[in-house]
């Protein structure tokens, strides 16, 4: 997802008032923001992209629709923090193995589950949402991610109808899924918010659903209360989720902000409970004094470089560009943060053939080019010849080119990092463009840039949640990239429930991208910072990139 095992083995377990922004709010019904009570206050990012849970496709509007809705499975407490998957609005399942190798999922719902207006969850309500993912007037991002159910190409490629899904609300309490294959992680999938329920007579025909209280309805822990646009959304409290009377804070506010010394400013004053984003400048201090915690993180933070651009297109370049980078000097210096350098882009964390008794997917498919900072100068030298061989001798002719990335401290200085690093060893003139955030999304994911910053968290263990984003016309593909010899490696991973068989087509569909085609640049794995006051406990934590703030409480 972009910056977001049975997930046991993932857990391993896996500003000050004044620049808080403006906007008009939109209140609930029933009044607006609390005063009284536990009220808990969070900074995740700006205003997010979308929160309608098939469309959302960024790691902080995630947090927002975990916390407001809620699929067959959820995520809980491990009683250490992490977060674990365990049944959510379905009580049980049944799985079962059919003669032609299709599998049979039967789900059970829990007894009196409701959505926050009070109306009955039924099995009818996933039957629609699943079908709404799937069909191709939706355009969701993350259609794929249920295309291991029967039917879901075709629906895709818009030769048949949704209702041709294998979904089926059997009765009321009963929903039927049949899977082309036996999908090793599909439980997993049922936890992700594309496939959380939404309501028909909410969502049909309106656009705008998620911006009104009265039609955005969940059944989650907690529902909207207010949403003033570019300053905060407010949550609170759904009377009618089952587990209403062990949840914490009466409200939630999670501020929207872009700026990192507003959040810091606004966490210090009290007026902010949590935190992921500090100033560069202030992370050693931070660190160094035990305020700054650093969980882990699956996810690699990338360059992402235009493959139709007329400059970019050329792979002997987005090689050369990505050779050059100083990976040490960017997390030793600039992010500052225990991040790892990068030397591919599926990150460690992520399980090979063995799970996760065996080593990791990033160990087994090894290094696509050294890190070693004595291979530093050898790397400038093979980039400097792919430049020259493409055309560009000691950067001669190349023409001006432009970095995109969104407003944010962090990305800022590595942008600027990065503008010096190929202007010393290649040569070249980049320039920097900055956008917001809504911006910088649609127009990186429209193709409308030539080099941008890219980061991507992990859906679920397994190596596809990051290689099958760039098949061909993927949702998620902003690099634009087209390859039928990777595509068909996909095509291959996910023909078979094997793992070996899985992990050496994933395996060679990376050779493709990162070893012949450099489509990315890669930069470092992730690791996660975040600040939680020192009277807040019960927070937990997924290394998908998930918080969880519902079952928090004051100490």
């Amino acid at each position: 997802m972009k910056k977001t095992k049975k997930l046991m083995s993932l857990a391993l377990a896996v500003a000050t008032a004044a620049t808080l922004g403006v906007g008009t709010p939109v209140f609930a019904e029933d009044g607006g923001a609390a005063s009284e009570g536990f009220n808990l206050s969070v900074c995740l990012a700006s205003e997010p992209q979308s929160i309608d849970p098939a469309l959302n496709s960024a790691v902080d509007g995630a947090i927002m629709i975990n916390h407001m809705f809620e699929g067959l499975t959820k995520w809980v407490d491990d009683g250490e923090g992490n977060a674990i998957t365990a049944p959510g609005q379905a009580e049980s399942w049944e799985k079962v193995v059919n003669d032609d190798g299709t599998v049979t999922y039967t789900f059970t719902l829990r007894d009196g589950i409701k959505w926050s207006d009070g109306q009955d969850v039924t099995a009818g309500d996933f039957e629609y949402s699943w079908k709404r993912l799937a069909n191709p007037e939706t355009a969701a991002d993350y259609c794929y991610m249920i295309d291991m159910v029967k039917g879901y190409a075709e629906v895709s490629e818009g030769s048949a109808e949704p209702d041709t899904l294998a979904v089926k609300a059997i009765d009321e309490k009963t929903l039927e899924v049949v899977l082309t294959y036996d999908c090793p992680y599909f439980e997993e999938i049922i936890a992700f918010p594309a496939t959380f329920p939404v309501r028909q007579d909410m969502t049909e025909g309106n656009d705008e659903w998620t911006y009104d209280t009265a039609t955005y309805i969940g059944n989650g822990p907690y529902k909207m209360q207010e949403w003033t646009h570019n300053a905060s959304i407010t949550v609170e409290k759904n009377e009618n989720y089952y587990d209403y009377d062990n949840l914490g804070p009466d409200t939630i506010k999670f501020t929207l902000l872009d700026d990192n010394n507003a959040m810091l400013a606004a966490y210090n004053s009290g007026e902010l409970d949590f935190i992921e984003n500090l100033p560069v400048d202030e992370l050693p201090n931070y660190l160094a004094s035990g305020e700054l915690e650093i969980g882990d993180y699956i996810g690699t933070y990338y360059v992402c470089f235009n493959t139709e651009d007329e400059i970019f297109s050329d792979a002997r370049i987005r090689k050369a560009f990505s050779l050059v980078i100083d990976r040490n000097y960017i997390v030793e210096n600039v992010s500052q943060s225990g991040e790892v350098p990068a030397t591919g882009f599926v990150p460690a964390g992520i399980n090979d053939a063995e799970g996760a008794s065996g080593d990791d997917f990033r160990t087994v498919g090894g290094e696509y080019y050294s890190v070693s900072e004595e291979d530093y100068e050898a790397n400038c030298e093979e980039a400097r010849a792919l430049l020259a061989e493409a055309g560009y001798p000691d950067g001669e002719g190349f023409p001006t080119v432009e970095y995109l990335y969104n407003t944010d401290d962090k990305h800022k200085k590595i942008g600027e990092a990065l503008q010096n690093m190929w202007q010393e060893q290649l040569g070249v003139t980049v320039n920097l463009d900055n956008q917001d955030w809504n911006v910088f999304l649609a127009n990186r994911k429209e193709g409308n840039y030539q080099i941008a910053r890219n980061g991507w968290i992990a859906d679920y263990n397994d190596p596809c949640s990051f290689l099958d984003m760039w098949y061909t016309d993927g949702g998620n593909n902003d690099a634009q990239y087209s390859n039928a010899d990777y595509d068909a490696q996909i095509d291959a991973a996910k023909a078979t429930s094997v793992q070996e068989e899985r992990m050496t087509a994933f395996h060679a569909a990376e050779d493709i991208l990162i070893g012949e085609d450099s489509v990315l640049a890669p930069i470092y794995f992730y690791t996660q910072p975040y600040m939680l006051a020192d009277d807040i406990e019960g927070m937990y934590y997924t290394p998908l990139g998930y918080f969880f703030f519902g079952y928090t409480s004051q100490k």
